[in-house]
C-alpha cells in the first residue's frame, strides 16, 4: 500500500526545491509570516485502483491543490500582492510538476517516494485567481493529479 503521507511530503519537497520558495502542507509555511510569495499544498481526493486478487499492491491516484500566494511586503506599508506575481508563481508550480526533458521525456523534477513510481502527472483543473485585487493578498489555485504504483 502506498502511504499518502509520504507522497504529500515528497510533493512538498519537490515544489519547494524546484521553485526555491516556502511550501506549507495545508497551512502557511513555517517561517513565511513575512514572505511575499509562497505556496500552500493541500492533499484532496485520493482513490485506489483494484489490483489483481494475488497482488496486494494497489495503485494510488492523488489530487493535490496548490495555492500560489502573492502577499503584501510587510516592510512596505500599503503594498499588496499582485495578480502578475500570483500567475508567475502558478507558472513555476506547473513547471515544477509537469515539465519534461525535451529529448528523454523524463520528468525534469523527480518525485522521490521510496518503492513508488509515478505513472502520470497532470493538471486536473486551474480555477485561477481567487481574490479581489483590493484584498491585498492574491491567491491562484491549481489542482494536480498524480497516479502512482508500487515500484
Amino acid at each position: 500500500m502506498i502511504e499518502r503521507r509520504l507522497v504529500t511530503n515528497a510533493l512538498t519537497s519537490l515544489l519547494g526545491t524546484a521553485t526555491s520558495l516556502p511550501v506549507g502542507k495545508g497551512v502557511l509555511p513555517a517561517g513565511a509570516a513575512n514572505a511575499t510569495a509562497y505556496y500552500v499544498l493541500t492533499p484532496l481526493d485520493s482513490s485506489l485502483s483494484g489490483a489483481f486478487y494475488a497482488d496486494m499492491n494497489e495503485d494510488l491516484s492523488l489530487v493535490v491543490q496548490v495555492t500560489s500566494v502573492s502577499a503584501p511586503d510587510k516592510t512596505r506599508p500599503g503594498s499588496a500582492g499582485t495578480l502578475e506575481q500570483a500567475e508567475g508563481l502558478a507558472d513555476k508550480a506547473r513547471t515544477a510538476f509537469l515539465s519534461r526533458h525535451p529529448t528523454t521525456g523524463q520528468w525534469t523534477n523527480a518525485l522521490t517516494v521510496p518503492s513508488v513510481r509515478c505513472m502520470c502527472r497532470e493538471l486536473e483543473t486551474e480555477p485561477g485567481a481567487m481574490n479581489d485585487p483590493a484584498d491585498g493578498i492574491i491567491s491562484y489555485v491549481q489542482r494536480f493529479r498524480f497516479d502512482l504504483t508500487p515500484a
